[in-house]
């Protein structure tokens, strides 16, 4: 059984989804959404699609509350919500697809689902000591050059899925 704390402060995938999915971008974040998926940090977005840094930081701030995910969570928890809740779609990639074992799936969605390596740790049942390794050895296995690339590439090869098939299994029914 989940701790309440947990649930409090990083909401579960469906609940996301269920707000997520009434919800329309702004073609302006739309954009940067699209950016955001491409890899591209605030100040990238900013510079290629001619904004201010302010007005990323703004788009971001607003998808964040519009896809009810933790005000600080990282790019990459983000960017899965995206591609999750269909707001985006993942691009196509010539990567072959790795076979990955029960234990690394579970450290992916752990590490697409949570910012804090504490919480990564305790959803991929791993020890936090060993978090950093296990998601350097993840990311060397899938070829992906950091966290945000790997949950894209996760995605295009549905080894993910959306939030209709796999997130509410996770005792969301308890």
């Amino acid at each position: 059984m989940r701790p309440a704390t947990n649930q409090t402060s990083n909401p579960t995938a469906k609940t996301r989804a269920a707000g997520a999915a009434t919800i329309t971008l702004t073609p302006a974040e739309q954009r940067v959404a699209e950016h955001l998926a491409l890899g591209l940090a605030p100040r990238d977005i900013a510079t290629a699609a001619h904004l201010s840094p302010h007005t990323v930081r703004s788009y971001m701030r607003t998808l964040r509350r519009k896809l009810q995910t933790p005000p600080r969570c990282a790019l990459h928890v983000l960017v899965h919500t995206l591609l999750t809740t269909g707001q985006i779609t993942p691009p196509t990639t010539t990567k072959p697809t790795p076979d990955l074992s029960p234990a690394e799936q579970l450290l992916l969605r752990a590490v697409a689902e949570h910012t804090d390596p504490h919480d990564i740790a305790r959803a991929a049942r791993i020890a936090p000591a060993d978090v950093s390794t296990q998601v350097d050895a993840l990311l060397t296995r899938t070829r992906a050059s950091d966290t945000t690339q790997l949950i894209v590439l996760a995605h295009a090869w549905n080894l993910l899925g959306t939030s209709h098939n796999k997130a509410p299994s996770a005792g969301a029914n308890r």
